[in-house]
């Protein structure tokens, strides 16, 4: 190790890796590392690479090194994350020889520790060369799931009940394949074709995205880092997380209410439908508002955009009844269907979180359901994709709200044209598991005093 390490990609991805540990979001930490340092754009790949499959496949290194280290519990924290960054390469990275792998960990273990620590790095790295890795053992069938597929025990308790057994199976099979790149396309600045063009002139591998309208994916580029991404003539947004918007049939005058708008992809995206009309984001944390009008000045929108900080479930105290045409309730969730995004989400919830948020978001559509004007629109979106967050809410709302009926969510590319269910729930294995999951459930208003509501 020299003074260079600032710019180390394996160094980098075990210091990302802790912080990551205490707290810290992957993709925050990880864009903020590749900005303040001058790693190559192959270094970069490297240390996102690592950073991310030390991430998805945590638990199953844990169980590694439980097995290969006398005392586990003992280790440093760094000392941990470095044996996982140096078993992910020897698993995963096959294009990097082992030689690479135990010389670059055991100069980092000499940097970082004492003798005694590199002796140890050194010994499990060449044990694990020698003998393989452990096998799983002494665990029922669940656990040795949740240890292969590095997903705690209760989701897959959870996603068994309620979507049976073979689907489980397919989605843990998916979560821990590389996402898409998806870009949405600034329909107020240019036209498809003529961003594809410049995208291509540029080096991008570009196509047409299969679940959402307005949108491409891109390979062979980082997609933040151009000029036309700085410029507004598109913004970088899941292909899942367009469809509530676009399910929502906006017209150019529609005043529409975003309530948990930051950082503001799906409120600069109503704006993109807007002429004469506005749409109203809040969101609780008041430091997040200049985001979503930075993101509006960027795409050109910033007429159409007015920002209020609000709690979602008192917009009763700000707004009088029956104003709105359109309300996006895209609800605070536990995330679960961003796990190959920020796939330490995982880790980091529980059961418990789950029912919590489950109360806040029914809380959040009461506190709208008034504010929306007869024949109105409320849409509804999670990217998570349990029952307590998407169907068992709706299934509240409509009790608590009978002036409301559902009607079938559609998307601009017709998805699931054939399901039998008026909402739309998009799993992580679905269309070639590479987008992130999403439920989106629909309802519209039809009494004389309250709302449509539609789901996403």
């Amino acid at each position: 190790m020299t003074k260079d390490n600032n710019n180390n990609p394996r160094y980098l991805a075990v210091k990302t890796l802790e912080r990551i540990s205490d707290g810290a979001y992957s993709n925050l930490q990880i864009n903020n590392v590749i900005d303040s340092t001058k790693m190559s754009e192959k270094d970069t790949r490297l240390f996102t690479n690592i950073v991310y499959g030390v991430i998805q496949h945590r638990l199953t290194f844990e169980y590694y090194v439980s097995k290969l280290v006398k005392h586990p519990g003992k280790l440093q924290n760094w000392v941990k994350e470095l044996l996982y960054t140096a078993i992910y390469q020897m698993i995963y990275l096959d294009k990097v020889p082992n030689r690479a792998i135990f010389d670059e960990s055991i100069k980092i273990a000499k940097f970082r520790g004492h003798d005694g620590i590199r002796r140890l790095v050194t010994g499990v790295l060449h044990k694990i060369d020698r003998d393989g890795l452990p096998q799983i053992t002494g665990v029922n069938a669940i656990e040795k799931q949740s240890i292969e597929a590095s997903v705690p025990v209760w989701i897959i308790k959870q996603l068994n009940n309620q979507v049976g057994k073979a689907k489980t199976e397919s989605i843990l099979k998916s979560i821990n394949q590389p996402a898409n790149q998806s870009i949405r396309i600034n329909i107020k600045k240019i036209e498809k074709k003529a961003l594809v063009k410049e995208l291509e002139r540029i080096g991008f591998t570009v196509r047409d995205s299969e679940v959402a309208a307005d949108a491409l994916v891109l390979k062979d580029g980082v997609a933040a880092h151009t000029a036309l991404f700085k410029e507004g003539f598109y913004t970088i947004q899941d292909e899942s997380a367009m469809l509530p918007v676009q399910s929502m049939d906006i017209d150019g005058d529609d005043y529409i209410l975003d309530t948990c708008a930051a950082p503001g992809g799906k409120t600069t995206q109503i704006a993109e439908h807007l002429t004469t009309g506005l749409v109203v984001a809040l969101d609780l944390h008041e430091n997040k508002l200049h985001k979503i009008m930075e993101n509006a000045e960027r795409m050109g929108v910033s007429e159409n955009v007015e920002v209020h900080a609000c709690d979602a479930r008192k917009v009763g105290d700000i707004y009088e009844d029956n104003v709105f045409d359109k309300i996006l309730v895209d609800a605070p969730c536990s995330g679960l269907g961003l796990i190959r995004r920020k796939p330490e989400i995982r880790y980091e919830k529980s059961l418990e979180d789950v029912e919590e948020l489950a109360v806040v978001q029914g809380e959040i559509l009461d506190s709208v359901a008034a504010k929306v004007k007869v024949g109105g629109q409320i849409v509804y979106s999670t990217c998570t994709i349990l029952n307590q967050e998407n169907s068992k809410n709706v299934k509240d709302f409509l009790e608590k709200h009978p002036e409301f009926e559902e009607i079938k969510v559609k998307t601009n590319l017709n998805l699931q044209a054939d399901r039998r269910e008026d909402y739309l729930k998009i799993f992580p294995d679905d269309y070639g598991w590479q987008i992130q999951a999403r439920s989106l459930l629909l309802r519209t208003r039809v009494s004389s005093h309250l709302p449509n509501l539609p789901f996403l």
